[in-house]
């Protein structure tokens, strides 16, 4: 051994021990950080990880009177299945619609009210218009399609009374397959664009100002300001939370689907989460039923991963 090496050894266990000791006392400064951490993992831990054994419902032909292990393994049988499946095509075509809509429509919204919002200068009058559009996010969707229900619907609905006062007829806006699409997407507007808002106000409200008042001086426009440096500096939270949104482009959500859903117009509402609950809870095929749920899972995960790649060759950070 070289007269250098012992030397070298002891230096490298002395920056080792360091190193433990100051990762000690960073733990033990924040402890109460740590603790209150713990629910966060427990929750993902237990509902999130530990039943993602259940995927394995997918390869198998699953029998609950003989138990999960003792059923039948069927490999990728219950994917071929789906896939051939005639319904298959237009259940990706009518998830596909509606989230290429949510895209269009829904995620701009909370961007431009809270753009809107930003630039109101009384406190007062601001936060009363913040407390009026978070009410509707505390409202049951079973609420929501009710109320639907009681303007739109043909017997006495307000807005069909009110089109055959000055038109003389009705639309059957409830059972129309063409007026389903819009009614959802105005449903999630309504109900969830104001609770959106809050990401996008705390991103504004770490702005620099001085950035402003420089605009200001220079003679820009409240225009020039807003798309100079209001919009680059949220950039990265637009990005971000594009990039979520992508990862639940087949998750349109069951509820509110299948409230509005009926016979009449099945053919533009059936989506995935429907289907699923149509075939796993009420006809008991939770092989299959689980095998289209991994399907939507995988392809949210490809989206996410390529997203993701995008906007880091664009200059972004990205999610990692």
């Amino acid at each position: 051994m070289k007269p250098t090496a012992a030397p070298n050894i002891l230096m490298r266990k002395q920056a080792l021990r360091a190193e433990r000791e100051t990762r000690w006392k960073r733990l033990k400064r924040d402890k109460w950080l740590y603790i209150l951490l713990l629910p966060g993992l427990l929750y993902f831990l237990i509902f999130k990880y530990v039943p993602m054994w259940g995927i394995l419902l997918a390869f198998k032909n699953y029998q609950p009177f003989i138990g999960f292990w003792k059923s039948e393994w069927v490999g990728f049988e219950h994917f071929k299945v789906f896939f051939q499946n005639p319904d298959f095509f237009m259940l990706l075509r009518n998830t596909l619609v509606l989230s290429l809509y949510n895209l269009i429509f829904f995620f701009p919204a909370p961007i431009i009210l809270a753009l809107l919002l930003n630039e109101i200068r009384r406190a007062l009058f601001k936060r009363t218009i913040q407390t009026l559009i978070y009410v509707p996010h505390f409202i049951s969707m079973v609420i929501v399609a009710s109320l639907t229900y009681v303007f739109l619907t043909t017997e006495g609905g307000m807005v069909n009374e009110f089109l055959y006062a000055f038109t003389g007829r009705k639309i059957d806006f409830l059972a129309s397959p063409d007026w389903f699409r819009p009614l959802i997407i105005i449903q999630t507007i309504w109900k969830e664009c104001g609770w959106g808002t809050i990401i996008f106000l705390a991103a504004l409200a770490g702005v620099d100002v001085e950035q402003y008042e420089a605009a200001i001086v220079d003679g820009a426009s409240r225009w020039r300001q807003l798309w100079h440096i209001t919009l680059p500096s949220i950039r990265s939270t637009i990005v971000i939370l594009l990039i979520l949104r992508m990862g639940t482009i087949l998750d349109n959500g069951f509820e509110q689907i299948y409230l509005m859903m009926n016979a009449l117009n099945r053919e533009v509402a059936e989506v995935f989460d429907t289907y699923v609950y149509a075939l796993g809870i009420t006809q008991g095929a939770f092989s299959y039923s689980t095998a289209v749920g991994l399907f939507k899972s995988v392809i949210g995960v490809i989206l996410v991963l390529g997203s993701n790649w995008l906007a880091k060759k664009s200059g972004e950070s990205g999610l990692y």
